[in-house]
């Protein structure tokens, strides 16, 4: 079950929804939105990806900072693009969490797969062919998905699997259920 009627969450629903063209030559009109995602990436302390329907940009740009679950502590590794991603391989798939700088404070369980093989450009326009595992793979995956106008609430599968994040009367972080009430 799409869980639709959450759009409200979102800014600008009708550009998420609308499907991005593909890049055809790395332009000054490609090298600005890749820079852009990067900023506004770079502006924000809990994200991890930004596609440029985003930024209502409907090329097939995305920038992802993988290793954002070390388990050492480590900040995730400095943005990446993805120019004309495609996803070649797709595997493993597994609930994982779930999220979207369009939506924020919202927050959910997805099924997306943890193996990925996407072809496409790099920011320099070379020719790529690279495989994301773990929560990687779901974050370039979730990244694309924008590309085709697919947002993380669509693959939600029941609102139980929707929450926003509450401190307790001790100060710790738990789930809060999201309350959707119909109109």
């Amino acid at each position: 079950m799409a869980v639709r009627n959450i759009v409200l969450y979102a800014q600008n629903v009708a550009a998420l929804r609308k499907k991005s063209r593909l890049v055809r030559g790395m332009s000054q009109g490609v090298r600005r939105p890749v820079q852009d995602l990067k900023d506004t990436l770079a502006q924000s302390s809990d994200g991890i990806g930004l596609a440029a329907p985003q930024i209502n940009v409907h090329q097939r740009v995305v920038v992802v900072r993988l290793g954002s679950r070390n388990e050492d502590g480590k900040e995730p590794d400095p943005p990446i693009a993805l120019i004309n991603p495609k996803v070649i391989e797709a595997d493993d798939e597994q609930r994982d969490f779930d999220g979207c700088l369009s939506f924020p404070g919202l927050y959910a369980e997805t099924v997306r797969p943890h193996y990925l093989r996407v072809t496409g450009l790099d920011e320099g326009g070379k020719p790529l062919d690279r495989v994301f595992k773990g929560f990687d793979a779901v974050v370039v995956h979730h990244e694309i998905d924008h590309l085709d106008g697919v947002l993380f609430i669509d693959r939600v599968e029941s609102l139980e699997d929707l929450y926003q994040v509450a401190a307790d009367e001790s100060g710790k972080l738990i789930r809060v259920p999201v309350n959707i009430g119909c109109a």
